[in-house]
């Protein structure tokens, strides 16, 4: 019924964020439907950090960057959206003030510095939500700089000066840490997910020989999989075993592979989940480059990142440079820190990202590799669109 009061397009334009039932909007008014004395007795709707932040301070707050994935705020006015909120009556009275994500907001009560050992009056900066922590982990805070976190999911993100608006809503942008800066972003759904799943279904001798020799099982896997060459003798695999969220939004797509013959073996399927995993996230790329948003490099982070094989794969894939920082998982950890530090007056602002960020390995693309995959893309994007209607009867 949201729809009927303001329409897709208008939240989109407002808040840089398709609707959905993923953000808080949502569950609010889920709450609001179905538990109306829960929400008529709540207070203040925070997310996981701010309610620790209320723990620690009394005081209740937010920043821009977690509320940018609400469905609730506007992102040019930086502050929730009168129109929205008057729309779907949620009483603005039950969302916290918001503040740039490195701002002061409170300090360390006596009574919370009993329970954790700081000391009273130490400040409390506000932070931010775990894609833009990550990204300033990464070192990505100005316009030109992008990174891909590779884990479960998967997703590319820029940062911008100003929100990015696609005509067929294939990205997102959220706020970024820095005041005034944007991240736009495209996420899917299974990544490492779908390289685990490989892992688990079809690759039970690898798990055991890399138990008995110490290893990843993802080590032996990569060295398999690196025996075939790129594009792995025309076999695609499509990742969507969760639905697919960028760049398709559809939660009816399946996992599929296609092409497959008599003389694919098991390192072709290992090598055509990597790639096909690398396929959807050239999508994601490719609808930021029609924008004529240009990108010096990727920097990559997460566990995905480990290892140099799909490292390079990417590179090929997207035709660009990749980075791979010191900090893989711990990234987002690290631009948490950056936050409290430019909060409390240690660094003068997000710049000391790129200073304190330190670059391991650089891969650069294999000419003939992307050749292939040139060739390859538009038939990844075709067998998609062919399956659409299968994919809804499954």
């Amino acid at each position: 019924w949201v729809k009927e009061k303001i329409t897709e397009d208008q939240i989109y334009e407002i808040t840089g964020h398709r609707l959905s039932p993923n953000y808080s909007m949502a569950k609010i008014l889920w709450l609001k439907n179905n538990q109306p004395e829960v929400y008529k007795n709540t207070k203040y709707f925070l997310m996981a950090k701010d309610y620790i932040v209320y723990r620690l301070t009394g005081n209740y707050a937010s920043d821009y960057s977690d509320a940018s994935g609400t469905n609730l705020f506007d992102l040019v006015k930086e502050s929730w959206s009168d129109e929205i909120l008057d729309a779907v009556q949620i009483d603005p009275t039950k969302l916290p003030p918001l503040y740039s994500s490195s701002e002061v907001v409170g300090e360390i009560t006596s009574e919370a510095a009993i329970d954790i050992g700081l000391v009273p009056g130490t400040p409390v900066v506000i932070g931010g939500g775990d894609g833009p922590c990550a990204a300033a982990g990464a070192g990505v805070v100005r316009e030109g700089q992008a990174y891909n976190y590779l884990g479960s999911s998967s997703w590319i993100a820029l940062a911008s000066k100003s929100p990015f608006y696609d005509e067929g809503k294939r990205n997102f942008t959220f706020h970024h840490l820095p005041k005034g800066v944007f991240m736009p972003t495209g996420t899917m759904q299974a990544a490492g997910g779908s390289y685990q799943w490989c892992r688990d279904a079809i690759c039970e001798r690898e798990k055991a020989l890399a138990n008995e020799l110490g290893l990843s099982p993802y080590d032996l896997m990569n060295l398999e999989a690196s025996k075939i060459p790129a594009g792995s003798e025309n076999l695609l695999f499509l990742p969507y075993l969760l639905g697919e969220r960028a760049p398709w939004w559809n939660p009816h797509a399946r996992g599929t592979f296609i092409g497959l013959t008599a003389c694919h073996r098991k390192p072709h399927l290992i090598r055509a989940v990597l790639e096909g995993v690398s396929f959807n996230l050239r999508i994601i790329l490719d609808a930021f480059r029609e924008q004529g948003i240009k990108i010096e490099n990727i920097r990559i982070i997460g566990g995905g990142a480990r290892g140099t094989f799909w490292a390079q794969i990417l590179s090929s894939m997207f035709n660009i440079e990749i980075l791979r920082p010191k900090y893989l998982e711990e990234a987002t950890s690290l631009g948490a820190a950056i936050a409290g530090g430019v909060g409390v007056g240690i660094f003068p602002n997000f710049d000391v990202a790129e200073k304190l960020i330190e670059i391991r390995d650089c891969y650069q693309p294999i000419s003939e590799d992307v050749e292939t995959y040139n060739q390859l893309y538009p038939v990844f994007i075709q067998a998609y669109q062919s399956l659409v209607q299968v994919f809804e009867h499954l």
